[in-house]
């Protein structure tokens, strides 16, 4: 199993133009649209969005699992399971917070804003933290992993996400968000009954540790989210905290000892026949133990993970079934992550213990080689040649140093591109492809390193949240040699205050400042955003500052938001 394979005789065209790897295209096969109807009263819709939506049917009625991203998504899902069954709506399960997006759709076919919605206690936390303090770093990565910006057709068009055929189906535009929120939360370890239906409910830690495992002993059916349909997605190239092989080994033992004749998944095609899902989803539960037993071993013996990268390689029989193959991420990639899970960035490389500034690197490598036309030189060749990762480190450093030229960029890309074309995996064949756009200077996704605070967050959060939130975006230069409390006292919300310290600002409830700031919550909204200034309230005397204002103003233009007075 390799991560890319340099032989061109392995790239094929698709039916947009599509430049990729055979089993790229052939794995989209297995993703396509479909309603497979496991037994009487059970449904599972793969292929209308990156997600599966499931349907089970008991006496007292329909249950849901998962929504999709959209209304249209859990709307087109609906009216397909229409055509089997009039059985109304009882209750919508969430199995983690991924895919919850389409529930007001769900709520409109059941005719009642009551009906009964079951999730995790942590899918709010979950949905508050990527909108929250990571929210541009987890957008920017969720548009390079999902390909979200890559032409409509042509060489780099999308093939498919790995897991499903669209991150965002194109025929369900324009995408309207319909979330609501669970109206009865689970931890793990309940017994309920719904629909008539006895429904045990596991958790289940797999890509997100509100995941939850869903077994209807009645039925012989267990729906979940550990066992996808490809190798499991140890390490995310978007960036996610780490998922523990060992905790998914727990989970995924758990629905081994179910002993199911039907296996359905969050993604990919369900499975039948409690034989051949033992044997099926030992081997697949087995490939994540190899690779974190192997990455152990490793360590243990003293290599780097660099040096594991390369060693640890699975099994030749992970080939032969797409439940273990590379169609998502890549095992190599795995085992970094393992390795860094357990043990942190520094896995004993001595030159990683102090590295210079990335383009200082790149510069002074370039200057020891012989200089930018030997490095260009040598990365072409090794290009042409198939040696693709000694061509993607040379052009990287080209590109790296400072005045990089417009030539150094596009060979990046150009090798970024065969990357891209050469592996099976989704997410590396997106990543590349994406990234190789943006250094032509096709793709702009600069407006995704800042925070860009939009009117309708914030005022669905108290101020005192929003002022936590702001602690991400303080820059400690602007802020250096600043000891100060302001208190904002606003008419229509509660009161609340910032202190900037230490080269930090930490959220108060305003007590004890020696400074405040009049203002409604509306008008500060509408600063935070950038649809006005603090200044430009406080000449019209919507905004009235107390104490030290001039030192007010210093502290708040220390955050990266030009309407504080950056």
């Amino acid at each position: 199993m390799r991560s890319f394979d340099a032989d061109p005789a392995q790239v094929g065209t698709g039916p947009l133009g599509q430049r990729a790897h055979r089993r790229h295209f052939a794995h989209s096969e297995r993703l396509e649209r479909r309603l497979y109807a496991l037994r009487p009263g059970v449904w599972c819709l793969v292929g209308n969005g990156l997600s599966n939506q499931t349907f089970i049917e008991g006496p007292g009625g329909l249950i849901a699992i998962d929504t999709g991203e959209s209304e249209e998504e859990m709307g087109t899902a609906l009216a397909e399971v229409r055509a089997h069954t009039s059985a109304p709506l009882a209750a919508v399960l969430y199995s983690h917070f991924h895919y919850i997006g389409g529930t007001t759709a769900a709520l409109d076919d059941a005719g009642r804003a009551d009906l009964p919605i079951l999730g995790h206690e942590r899918i709010p936390l979950n949905l508050a933290r990527t909108s929250g303090e990571i929210g541009p770093a987890y957008s920017r990565g969720l548009i390079h992993q999902f390909g979200l910006r890559l032409p409509p057709e042509g060489p780099d068009a999308l093939v498919n996400e790995g897991l499903g055929l669209h991150f965002r189906n194109p025929e369900h535009a324009p995408f309207t968000p319909g979330y609501a929120p669970p109206t009865e939360f689970f931890r793990g370890g309940e017994r309920l009954n719904l629909a008539g239906l006895t429904v045990e409910v596991h958790h289940a830690p797999s890509d997100a540790d509100d995941s939850v495992t869903f077994w209807f002993p009645e039925l012989s059916t267990c729906v979940q989210n550990l066992v996808w349909p490809t190798l499991f997605n140890i390490f995310a190239i978007r960036g996610e905290a780490y998922r523990d092989p060992e905790v998914l080994l727990e989970g995924i033992d758990h629905i081994l000892s179910l002993g199911a004749e039907h296996l359905v998944g969050t993604h990919g095609p369900p499975i039948s026949g409690a034989a051949g899902i033992a044997a099926r989803v030992t081997r697949y539960r087995d490939s994540i133990q190899f690779l974190w037993d192997q990455t152990v071993r490793g360590l243990n013996r003293g290599l780097t993970a660099d040096a594991l990268a390369h060693e640890v390689r699975l099994p030749a029989v992970c080939d032969d079934d797409y439940l273990t193959s590379e169609f998502y991420g890549v095992a190599e990639h795995h085992v970094r992550q393992i390795a860094a899970g357990l043990r942190g960035w520094f896995d004993g490389e001595p030159g990683k213990l102090f590295v210079l500034p990335p383009a200082e690197r790149a510069q002074r490598l370039v200057e020891g080689f012989g200089g930018a036309g030997v490095v260009r030189a040598q990365a072409e060749a090794a290009r042409g040649s198939g040696d693709l990762r000694w061509a993607l480190e040379l052009a990287s450093w080209l590109a790296g140093r400072p005045g990089a030229e417009a030539d150094d960029r596009t060979l990046l890309a150009g090798v970024l591109r065969a990357l891209a074309q050469g592996t099976s995996a989704a997410n590396i064949r997106n990543w590349c492809l994406t990234r190789a756009l943006e250094l032509e200077g096709a793709l702009d996704l600069s407006r995704l390193t800042e925070h860009r605070l939009r009117p309708a967050q914030l005022a669905a959060r108290p101020p005192r949240e929003t002022f936590h939130l702001m602690r991400v975006m303080i820059d400690p230069v602007r802020a250096e040699g600043i000891d100060h409390h302001v208190r904002f006292d606003f008419p229509d919300a509660a009161p609340a205050g910032l202190h900037v310290r230490n080269g930090v600002s930490v959220a108060t409830d305003g007590a004890g400042a020696g400074a405040s700031v009049a203002v409604t919550w509306v008008d500060l909204i509408k600063a935070l955003c950038g649809q006005t200034r603090l200044s430009e309230l406080e000449a019209s005397g919507a905004a009235r500052l107390s104490g030290d204002a001039a030192l007010t103003r210093r502290a708040l233009a220390a955050f990266d938001l030009p309407g504080l007075g950056r």
